[in-house]
């Protein structure tokens, strides 16, 4: 019994030694595939009235300590932000909707709204518009607003640089008209722009309130810092916005800076 303890202290010594020594596994990267592709011959999503996944639509659900709220419905839903995509590294993997995810099929990933929806995506700086179907979640950079497949940020043209400023409109594909025209064309090119950004820390119904958080951000930033009164609603409400910003890296390093100053949770706008 001694020499059987002996030996089994020996071989657990063994792999001990073996699991100090063994590397870390080499984290995959994402990107693009390794041959290029003409995504002008990939079709858009056509827009089809489909029940909910049964997968990806719980009430709420948590990533990384933040909390999210799934939307009960996507009908007029419309945001602008920023957009980023993903590639190879997640290729073949399911998504939330459990439908596995092709970087070469026209999809996306949202943090809120309902799967599946279908969605037209607009490229504010050059006018180009995809239609994908949102089948998963992401992303989950606070200061992103959409994750787009490989292949719909390619047509978009924000492959290059990573990411994008984008409109996302929401498709009801119950209404026949709608149904219709995505079903018998390509949508159309809308007209390229000059989108600005700006940093959204906080909205205010009393402007005093607005006025007292504008003049503690501008301790944090050299940015002009502004109380912008906004338009079309019933009620006054006043938003505090620092900006205009140069381009998204500018927007991500103050987006960080403002959190870990606890300024709540600053939202990129593009005007």
């Amino acid at each position: 019994m001694k020499n059987f303890s002996q030996c089994l202290l020996g071989i657990l010594m063994v792999l001990l030694a073996g699991c100090a020594t063994t590397p870390p596994a080499k984290e995959i990267k994402d990107g693009p595939l390794g041959y290029e592709v003409d995504v002008s011959n990939i079709p858009d999503a056509c827009p089809k009235v489909e029940p909910r996944s049964r997968y990806g639509n719980p009430s709420s659900y948590q990533v990384n300590g933040r909390s999210y709220r799934t939307l009960q419905t996507s009908q007029n839903y419309r945001a602008r932000g920023i957009a980023s995509w993903y590639g190879t590294k997640f290729n073949g993997q399911y998504t939330s909707s459990r439908e596995p995810y092709n970087m070469l099929g026209m999809t996306a990933a949202h943090r809120t709204l309902p799967l599946p929806t279908y969605a037209k995506i607009t490229n504010l700086q050059n006018g180009h518009q995809v239609i994908v179907k949102i089948n998963d979640r992401g992303p989950f950079d606070p200061n992103r607003l959409i994750d787009l497949s490989y292949a719909a940020a390619k047509k978009l043209g924000i492959t290059q640089k990573g990411t994008g400023l984008v409109e996302v409109t929401a498709i009801d594909p119950s209404r026949p008209e709608v149904a219709n025209q995505y079903a018998t064309k390509q949508v159309s090119q809308a007209k390229p722009g000059q989108p600005i950004l700006y940093m959204q820390i906080g909205s205010f119904a009393n402007q005093a309130n607005a006025d007292k958080l504008a003049n503690r951000v501008r301790q944090l930033t050299a940015k002009p810092v502004r109380v912008k009164l906004a338009d079309n609603v019933k009620n006054p409400v006043y938003r505090v916005q620092i900006g205009p910003l140069s381009d998204v890296a500018e927007s991500d390093i103050l987006h960080r800076k403002l959190r870990s100053e606890k300024l709540g949770a600053p939202l990129t706008v593009i005007e």
